[in-house]
């Protein structure tokens, strides 16, 4: 079956001939309008439709937007705070950026609207440090947004006053992690905080309650506002509504970003009919789904999933519906969207290598399993690709991985050890081979001399 038709919702107006990031164009187009309606709304029920459309979060662990609004401590007299999380430093993702470089009032709107819906007087866009452009293009399109009284005091001329601050980071991949990131903004080291009593809906930025979401997560309540929660609920499937986008890098003939109702686009479709399929003379070897810190999937495994009726059905990696339970119950997850393609030229123990030392690299070393152990898995990876693999070292780093995952304060315990789990345990062959090959290659260097 061929693949269904692109729905840009978000992308709508991205890469799009005479568009352009400023207000004028933006306006022209509709901006700012669905700000107005809902200024004219009880925010309790804005909060109300977020919950209702299903809105799930965008940047990683896909847990429910109207949710996570109404964790909020409300009563607790203290300022709220939203913050924009703008990080994206998942590596394979690069869908945000281009919502910040080409439709920043998009993202101003969909915060405005969020703000209002929860009692913020006061949010910031928490951007990546490598992202100078982007900050800039939002610094510009929120002082127009200013200028014409949709951000600031008295916002469309109601009793409503509200500001949003951009702020930079230096380029780290745990400021990805919410409470990291909210440490990163009050000045601090991004250390990421204990999960109680931290949580960020009650004690969160300056010790107030805070929400954060992701970028692409509070463009869709802009939409879903305009449309309605019920319309919003027919996009996609049930528990996977709205739309996603899809950032697909690697070993295709037409990477790039496309964005679909979520569970409609299986993941064959995604990468042969739109993507073009692999390489000329290549075939597809493996696949991330969701950014680097996913679980691989490999081309050729299937795997056996429980319908609702309780029947089975089994599915090729080519067959799984791109939604976050699917990918979930096929040992993976959507996270961010990042699709990393990889063909048969890959050696996937030089892949893990690579994966290993950027995690080895980006661990903020508060928690001693993932400070010791990524570096651990990045020593045993790098002595692999060097020349001087041991009989045992696919066992060996396996078994540091698993003894990081689910033991350290935040998720990076799991981005780290995730992908070394699934790599020896899809191509716990290859790993084997790898050894014996530069075992012989040393033996013949050997015999040279």
């Amino acid at each position: 079956m061929p693949a269904p038709a692109e729905r840009r919702i978000i992308f709508k107006h991205i890469d799009e001939e005479g568009y352009s990031n400023d207000l004028a164009c933006y306006q022209k187009h509709g901006g700012y309008q669905v700000l107005q309606k809902a200024l004219t709304a009880r925010p309790e029920d804005i909060r109300e439709d977020v919950k209702k459309s299903g809105l799930r979060g965008r940047g990683g662990a896909g847990f429910s937007c109207g949710l996570k609004w109404s964790f909020v401590d409300r009563k607790s007299g203290k300022p709220i705070y939203l913050v924009v999380n703008a990080d994206e430093s998942e590596p394979g993702t690069f869908k945000d950026r281009y919502i910040i470089h080409q439709d920043p009032h998009q993202l101003i709107e969909g915060t405005m609207i969020s703000c209002f819906a929860n009692d913020v007087k006061q949010a910031y866009i928490y951007i990546r440090g490598e992202f100078p452009e982007g900050a800039r293009i939002l610094e510009r399109a929120i002082q127009e947004a200013r200028d014409a009284g949709f951000v600031g005091r008295n916002i469309c001329g109601t009793d409503y006053s509200c500001d949003i601050f951009v702020h930079r980071g230096a380029g780290a991949y745990i400021c990805g992690e919410e409470t990291g990131l909210i440490e990163s903004l009050e000045g601090k080291r991004a250390n990421p905080r204990i999960k109680p009593p931290y949580f960020p809906a009650v004690l969160g930025l300056y010790q107030c309650p805070t929400i954060v979401n992701n970028v692409e997560t509070l463009c869709h309540v802009k939409h879903i506002l305009d449309m309605g929660p019920d319309e919003y609920l027919k996009i996609g499937t049930p528990n996977n509504t709205g739309t996603r986008i899809f950032c697909v890098s690697g070993h295709v003939k037409k990477p790039g970003y496309y964005e679909y109702a979520c569970g409609e686009i299986t993941m064959g479709q995604l990468l042969y009919d739109v993507c073009g399929g692999p390489r000329e003379g290549r075939e597809f070897k493996a696949v991330i789904p969701g950014g680097s810190s996913a679980k691989i999937l490999r081309f050729g495994e299937t795997f056996t999933l429980k319908n609702q009726d309780g029947s089975e059905r089994v599915l090729k990696v080519e067959d799984i519906p791109l939604d976050f339970d699917t990918l979930a119950a096929c040992g993976t997850m959507g996270g961010s969207g990042g699709v990393i393609v990889m063909d048969d030229s890959v050696n996937m123990v030089e892949a893990l290598a690579n994966i290993n030392a950027f995690y080895a690299h980006e661990s903020c070393g508060q928690c001693t399993p993932c400070r010791e152990g990524s570096l651990w898995m990045k020593k045993i990876s790098s002595r692999m690709v060097h020349g001087e693999a041991r009989e045992e070292d696919g066992e060996l780093i396996k078994s540091v991985a698993d003894q990081i995952a689910g033991r350290t304060i935040c998720a990076f315990g799991e981005a780290c050890s995730w992908p070394t789990q699934s790599f020896v345990l899809k191509f716990g062959d290859e790993f084997k081979a790898y050894n014996e090959d530069k075992k012989t290659k040393s033996a013949d260097r050997l015999e040279l001399v």
